[in-house]
């Protein structure tokens, strides 16, 4: 067990001086039985909120009305919550009563799913299982614990949790649970936008996030949370240019190819396309006009509607906005490619591009390109110092306005291109190509 681990087991072995149950429970169970290195440790108790705070007056007691009380320590805040079993949900996530319970069997039946349901006893090296959730983890199948609609009516987001575990863990979705899923998918619409953006951000970058994207497709989540993503779906591409098939069959092969991406990538990537289903159009040939620019817009109210920040939707709309803009690389005079080189993240434009060429034609030419000139170019040459600036401008007898942009941007070409390396230099290319008006 790792360093946050001991932390948690000395907490644990806190409560047990002090005559109180306490025992592992939840995710930190289910990724030590299945020899995976927990990211988190709970405690579940019969210890009531306020006897932990005692024990441990430095806990932080921002869950303490459902039971839930935060031990800091060094290596990482363990999470100690009070046994217990909820009353009637009201609103698809809160209980409208929280009672405390004194046995961890009462506790672990109000829990999620079976996997997550088992408890550790570390000081036996004993788990616990009252809920079947080893034979679960053996059989790699995801069930809920009890009833799956009354599971799923106490906290919608759970099933999109399901999907997510499912996706990550590579188990299927149990028969009975998959379809009380599918019968109550349009109730994903009571969980709040911040909530079901983090479970689709967790399936778009966990690893396994084509196979999570199916999945929400095959229970009919899709269409709930994302029906633009669902909208890709028998759109027909120009087989030259898209041998694999549709955009849906596209964006799925590039979600496969995703490895540890930052969630803008993977939102970058999962809407690249998004524009191409309102654009459609069959004139000869197939067409898309204007994709990206519709595509980019689309982007940007999905964002909004995922309460998405300010800076990381601006990011994905322009990763969207950009992408097609690889294909004239290698035609761009070397000016332009280093000012494509400057945009904001440049190297998840390009990951996204890879990821296109290897989901379409295969060709990696223009990547392989762009690449080595970013890993060849300094810093300061892709974005060099000014030669001159507005001020030079008007001491040479030159009048403010528009021109100052159109000269300004002329110089900076010539920098870039390495045709003049001095503000004389840059003086004499101004006067040759933009003579002052004179009296």
């Amino acid at each position: 067990m790792d360093a946050k681990g001991q932390a948690a087991v000395e907490i644990l072995k806190r409560l047990r001086s002090e005559g109180f149950q306490a025992f592992l429970v939840g995710g930190c169970v289910r990724d030590l039985v299945m020899g995976f290195v927990p990211k988190d440790y709970d405690i579940s108790t019969d210890a009531a909120p306020e006897q932990v705070v005692r024990l441990f007056p430095e806990s932080l007691t921002v869950g303490a009305q459902f039971g839930v009380v935060i031990v800091p320590r060094q290596e990482g805040n363990v999470e100690v919550a009070t046994f217990r079993s909820d009353g009637r949900y009201i609103d698809g996530r809160h209980p409208r009563e929280v009672r405390y319970t004194k046995t961890p069997q009462q506790d672990v039946l109000r829990r999620d799913f079976t996997l997550n349901g088992l408890l550790y006893d570390p000081l036996k090296e004993q788990v616990l299982d009252y809920v079947g959730g080893q034979a679960d983890i053996r059989a790699r199948r995801l069930r809920t614990i009890g009833d799956p609609y009354e599971r799923f009516s106490e906290d919608r987001l759970r099933m999109l949790r399901a999907v997510r575990f499912a996706a990550r863990l590579k188990f299927t979705l149990d028969a009975a649970t998959a379809e009380a899923i599918r019968r109550q998918a349009a109730e994903i619409r009571q969980a709040s936008a911040e909530r079901v953006r983090d479970e689709i951000l967790k399936i778009l970058t966990e690893g396994q996030a084509r196979r999570g994207f199916e999945l929400l497709d095959a229970t009919g989540l899709l269409q709930e949370v994302l029906p633009e993503i669902k909208r890709l779906q028998g759109v027909a591409q120009p087989a030259e240019f898209h041998p694999e098939g549709d955009v849906w069959v596209h964006t799925m092969m590039m979600l496969e190819g995703l490895r540890s991406p930052t969630p803008t990538l993977a939102l970058g990537v999962l809407l690249h396309d998004v524009g191409k289903p309102p654009t459609f159009s069959l004139r000869e040939r197939i067409r898309f006009d204007n994709h990206v620019e519709v595509g980019a817009n689309m982007a940007e109210e999905i964002c909004s509607r995922l309460r998405l920040s300010a800076r990381e939707t601006e990011r994905v709309v322009e990763l969207v906005r950009h992408h097609l803009r690889f294909k004239d690389f290698p035609r761009m005079r070397r000016s332009t490619q280093l000012r494509f080189l400057r945009l904001p993240g440049f190297e998840e434009h390009l990951e996204l591009h890879r990821l296109d060429c290897l989901a379409s034609h295969g060709d990696l030419s223009t990547y392989e390109m762009a690449k080595r000139l970013l890993e060849e170019t300094p810093a300061e040459a892709i974005r060099p110092a000014p030669l001159l600036r507005g001020d030079d401008l008007i001491a040479q007898g030159y009048s403010p306005g528009p021109i100052f942009k159109e000269i300004l941007q002329a110089v900076e070409d010539a920098q870039l291109e390495g045709k003049i390396h001095t503000p004389a230099e840059a003086l004499n290319l101004v006067v040759e190509h933009f003579p002052p008006s004179r009296p």
